[in-house]
């Protein structure tokens, strides 16, 4: 009976050869950020952040608002050591944080680590620039693409804008944030995000 017993199991996975293998193959997110972490910058940024959110590592993060409080508070008051210490515990849960890169650039930089606040300043700019080179904000149909709301208020503040107002517009099966904003000037303008990603991911 064992015999016949240990037979099945011996055919079962003989039979499936591709489901092992599967579950020995790293994600899309884990093979750019192992390459992104040996120092290749030029990884494709937007693939990087896209793929994160459909993850093991995405739905095995842990919550890493704390830290990012803590980070910032720690960066305005000029505590380089305890704003990096906290920027790396957010980009140990999520890598594509694009404001834990900007203080993990500026603490180094500050520190005199000078090569490492090379690569988060090169990896905060891909990020950025991923967003930015998704569409050109300025209609639903050429809206930026967005894997969470919060990349909206940075892409806006790294362009120079300051939101005014938002409201949330459906449009031919998709959801987009009409962000009106106004420039250091004064001027006013309107932008357009794609929220399709989060809305999945927080169930709407």
């Amino acid at each position: 009976m064992r015999k016949h017993l240990l037979l099945l199991i011996f055919l079962a996975f003989a039979m499936c050869p591709h489901r092992l293998a599967a579950a020995d193959k790293p994600s899309e997110y884990a093979t750019l950020l192992a390459a992104l972490k040996a120092g290749d910058t030029q990884i494709d940024y937007a693939r990087l952040r896209l793929s994160y959110m459909d993850s093991p590592e995405y739905k095995q993060a842990k919550d890493t608002s704390d830290a990012e409080k803590a980070m910032t508070e720690a960066l305005n008051a000029k505590d380089y050591t305890g704003a990096l210490k906290e920027a790396e515990t957010v980009l140990e849960s999520d890598y594509v944080s694009i404001d834990a890169h900007f203080v993990a650039f500026v603490a180094n930089r500050e520190l005199g680590a000078a090569d490492q606040a090379e690569f988060h300043l090169a990896v905060f700019r891909g990020l950025i620039d991923s967003i930015r080179n998704s569409g050109d904000g300025l209609s639903t149909q050429t809206a930026w693409v967005v894997i969470d709301v919060h990349e909206e208020y940075v892409l806006l503040r790294a362009l120079g804008f300051q939101p005014s107002d938002q409201s949330l517009i459906q449009k031919d099966g998709h959801s987009y944030d009409e962000m009106k904003v106004k420039s250091e000037d004064g001027k006013q303008q309107t932008f357009y995000f794609n929220v399709d990603i989060p809305f999945k991911h927080y169930g709407f």
